[in-house]
């Protein structure tokens, strides 16, 4: 058996119905498994085979949430209200919005560019649970989609995320030089380093915000058959163009619920959270041949739609440190 097969069918499935689906399909693959693997390896390797197999296809939801504050609600008192509202054990993520990189063209795209106020806050947060009341009191808008995340990254985030947030030194990789000779596009819409977005950068870059890990949200919508070519460049940003420069996409997962498709313009596929050191990081990957190489070819091609929203969680643990003084 092609163990390598059956990850990658499992990574790949992408709509609401398949969850249970793929509970039935693990029951059945987990009692072929155990039966050929006791036949012809014996236990020891058995329970490993179970192992990977529990891992790709246990997807526990997780709700992904823009927040836009009412005008009476300052970024610190909702901060107190989300921490008695919802368990640490179940927050994944809460970062401060900083910027759009990439803005979707059609799907939610009145929703998510055009809120009642300047969206201010990402939260992830396992389960499918809706807002709780006494935060919906103090948000002036709210858009949200559920999606499945591979247990084997939720169960060991909390940890993984201190590490990209606050780095070894020698953790932190060297930029590649780049920048000094960049690759500028016309535009960012195709994650290339566009003139406006390399002249925000050069402000942003200095702030604490900016010379500190970044997390990007990725939402993700493909062209019919298409998936196969963004899966190559997915392998090529884990093995090479995106880990030289640090990125890592922390949590990963296929959406299963958002709004309507008449009322959002269609469906996003999948998202992904991204980390960054720093924005020249990124900066120095959108900015290299070896980055457009891939992007240009597997990336651009097989997307019907996308964003890319930078947040900064290093923001909100800055506002952390400030409540405490007090």
């Amino acid at each position: 058996m092609d163990l390598s097969s059956v990850d990658r069918g499992f990574r790949e499935s992408s709509t609401s119905g398949e969850l249970t689906i793929r509970r039935k399909l693990r029951r059945t693959l987990t009692n072929v498994i155990d039966f050929l693997y006791q036949l012809i390896f014996g236990t020891a390797r058995r329970d490993y085979i179970l192992q990977v197999l529990h891992n790709y296809v246990e997807m526990p939801l997780a709700t992904i949430h823009l927040l836009a504050l009412n005008s009476s609600t300052t970024l610190p008192s909702f901060l107190t209200l989300l921490k008695d509202a919802i368990p640490a054990s179940k927050t994944l993520t809460v970062s401060k919005v900083v910027c759009w990189i990439i803005t979707p063209q059609t799907i939610d795209a009145n929703r998510l560019l055009r809120p009642k106020k300047p969206w201010d806050l990402l939260v992830i947060v396992l389960g499918d649970d809706p807002l709780p009341e006494s935060l919906k009191a103090k948000v002036a808008d709210h858009w949200t989609c559920v999606a499945g995340i591979p247990s084997r990254l939720t169960t060991t985030f909390e940890k993984r995320n201190a590490e990209l947030l606050h780095p070894k030194p020698s953790d932190i990789p060297d930029l590649t030089g780049s920048l000094d000779n960049p690759r500028v596009g016309s535009t960012s819409q195709t994650l290339e380093l566009s003139g406006e977005l390399q002249s925000w950068i050069t402000t942003f870059k200095s702030t604490r915000a900016g010379s500190s890990p970044l997390s990007m949200l990725n939402l993700l919508a493909f062209k019919e058959g298409k998936k196969e070519s963004y899966l190559k460049y997915g392998a090529a940003f884990a093995d090479s163009i995106g880990i030289r420069r640090g990125g890592v996409a922390k949590l990963v997962g296929n959406v299963t619920s958002q709004s309507a498709s008449e009322l959002s313009g269609g469906k996003w596929n999948e998202f992904a959270l991204a980390s960054y050191p720093s924005i020249l990081h990124f900066a120095d990957m959108l900015a290299s041949e070896d980055y457009q190489a891939v992007n240009l070819k597997h990336r651009v091609p097989s997307l019907q739609d996308t964003l890319i929203l930078c947040t900064s969680e290093i923001e909100i643990e800055e506002l952390g440190k400030e409540r405490a003084k007090l």
